[in-house]
């Protein structure tokens, strides 16, 4: 068991990166990254010492470190995550800022709404950066949708949640904007088996052999609760876009267009339904 900084470092080196082993200590100590770079000789109390070898173990195992933080930052802001969600990613976040660029259009305050919250960072997000936006996000699971409420709670968000899978349960209309990021993953991938994903719930994750079946079930349905001039945004694989805008335009959306992340890539399809 570590009895100070340096040994905690020394005991994490060759099992899993620095910077995850600087992220748990400072975690453990309440302290910044870099003061665990530059204290080294800091001691562990032994309790701290023995809950730092139980974080290598588990990330050693695999486990993420989102979970074993029980913290992901999204847009900013830190938000609060467990096994019951997905952890939000930084190319989601693209969807956020597609809605606010085309916020001007709608007018002030912007019905939305989110299927498939899991932890909640989009709605959240966007009831925070859009303080007169009317915010609905809807997810299956009560256990995710109970992270996305606390997640509202600490960060002072005001949106309505649902159970609900997807629209089923969803009991207005008149929506300006619908985001979502669904499950995208064929069945049978192998990435499934691998990395944080293993961890992950595979409900949020895997969707029929394509991995295209609820995408294509959000933008059959999306319409009738769609404002004419209403937009649907949808994030997918990397190697989707053309078959979710097909999805988009055989559902008679206008302006299909997809977005690249920050690595290049086609990750956000969107559509406009038509305003007559």
């Amino acid at each position: 068991m570590p009895a100070s900084i340096g040994d905690a470092l020394q005991a994490a080196r060759g099992r899993i990166p620095a910077s995850e082993a600087r992220l748990f200590l400072g975690s453990l100590l309440d302290c910044s990254t870099a003061q665990i770079a530059a204290y080294p000789e800091r001691s562990l109390a032994p309790p701290l010492g023995a809950r730092f070898a139980e974080l290598l173990e588990r990330r050693a195992a695999g486990e993420p470190v989102a979970y074993l933080l029980g913290l992901r930052e999204f847009f900013g802001r830190n938000f609060r995550v467990n096994p019951a969600v997905l952890i939000p990613r930084p190319e989601t976040e693209l969807i956020v800022e597609l809605v606010l660029a085309r916020m001007q259009a709608t007018g002030a305050g912007p019905k939305i709404l989110d299927l498939g919250t899991g932890s909640g960072a989009l709605a959240v997000t966007l009831a925070l950066e859009v303080p007169a936006s009317r915010l609905t996000a809807v997810d299956l699971s009560p256990a995710a949708l109970a992270v996305a409420g606390l997640n509202a709670e600490m960060l002072g968000a005001r949106v309505r949640f649902v159970e609900s899978n997807w629209f089923s349960a969803v009991d207005e209309v008149g929506f300006d904007f619908i985001v979502s990021n669904p499950p995208y993953i064929a069945a049978d991938d192998p990435h499934l088996a691998e990395g944080d994903v293993r961890f992950e719930p595979p409900g949020a994750l895997a969707s029929g052999i394509t991995g295209l079946d609820d995408l294509a079930r959000i933008t059959a349905t999306a319409p009738a609760f769609l404002v004419p001039g209403g937009w649907l945004m949808m994030e997918h694989g990397y190697d989707q876009a053309a078959a979710v805008r097909a999805l988009l335009a055989g559902a008679g959306f206008e302006a299909v267009e997809s977005a690249r992340d920050l690595a290049g890539i086609e990750r956000v399809s969107f559509g406009c339904w038509p305003r007559s």
